[in-house]
């Protein structure tokens, strides 16, 4: 018998395959890397190069040296990189953009067995392990030629109580406050995230709960619908809800645990925000969900008609 075919979906029966996938998840991401540079400057270009060619070097080298076959053509390290440059700021040293991209793409991605097997989403986690491991990577960079009151982020000058020194939330809509490079154009990230769903790569459901669970929590916890809104549009909310909620390898398959899966992230997001000492909750929410997945998917797994 010959030696069955192990590949990542979408398979036979499907129109996509793995490539075309994730090249619409790169021209998703296109309008906030354009807003990226437009409002942080060239740094956040050199970052978004670096995350990206130390991603696709580092999957190359690993397959050399396991002597696999290439992969980098499926153009997935390059969606890590992007995501990973996006979730920076320009504060941290291109020399530790690099070494985040290596442990996305080895550690969390290569050691599990490649595209497809990989527990958690490299991008999110390869965050969590810089944010651990770098001081630079906590702060926030301010937009260029902006005049701030203040140079921390919206969620730490909510953490302090000073929402006078709050940006306004037409500017925190079109990006114009500090942040992460990629996380602070809300309308970029949405452009992204409608793009996605009409060619139907994600589904609408997994965002909207996410993001809307966040709006109604920050609601009840800040007793304040424009306060809420800031919850809601501060931190790497949208892109972590539509890029990286989304991720196919680490979330559930069916749609109902799909949902489950993004009303958990909506909950610990603001129950980090509200609770712990970090500002910022979005990563480690999707993070712990990412692990909680297998378990969604055998809690809404549904029994065949006359099965046992």
């Amino acid at each position: 018998m010959d030696k069955p075919i192990m590949s990542a979906g979408p398979h036979i029966h499907s129109k996509d395959n793995s490539r075309r996938i994730m090249l619409d998840v790169i021209l998703a991401l296109l309008p906030a890397c354009v807003a990226a540079v437009w409002i942080f400057g060239m740094k956040a270009l050199w970052i978004l190069l670096t995350c990206c060619l130390a991603a696709v070097f580092a999957e190359a080298l690993f397959c050399v040296i396991t002597r696999k076959s290439l992969t980098v053509s499926d153009l997935s390290a390059v969606v890590t990189g992007l995501l990973l440059g996006l979730n920076l700021s320009t504060n941290v040293p291109l020399w530790q953009c690099a070494v985040g991209s290596v442990f996305a793409i080895v550690v969390v991605k290569c050691l599990f067995g490649g595209l497809g097997r990989n527990f958690a989403n490299p991008a999110i986690t390869a965050r969590i392990f810089m944010l651990l491991a770098f001081s630079a990577v906590a702060g926030g960079a301010m937009p260029q030629g902006v005049d701030a009151v203040s140079s921390a982020t919206p969620l730490e000058l909510l953490g302090k109580g000073a929402t006078e020194e709050l940006p306004s939330l037409l500017d925190m809509f079109l990006g114009l406050r500090g942040g992460a490079i990629g996380e602070t154009c809300v309308l970029a990230l949405i452009l992204g995230g409608g793009y996605l769903i009409l060619r139907k790569v994600i589904r609408w459901q997994v965002p909207a709960i996410f993001i809307g669970t966040v709006f109604v929590l920050s609601l009840i916890f800040e007793g304040s619908f424009q306060l809420a809104l800031y919850q809601t549009l501060g931190g790497g909310l949208f892109l972590g809800a539509i890029f990286m909620a989304t991720d196919y390898a680490s979330t559930p398959l069916s749609l109902r645990a799909k949902m489950l899966f993004a009303l958990g992230c909506g909950i610990l997001t603001v129950v980090i925000r509200q609770f712990f000492s970090y500002p910022e909750g979005v990563s480690f929410s999707i993070l712990c969900m990412n692990i909680l997945s297998p378990y969604l998917e055998r809690l809404t797994r549904v029994k065949p008609l006359g099965g046992v």
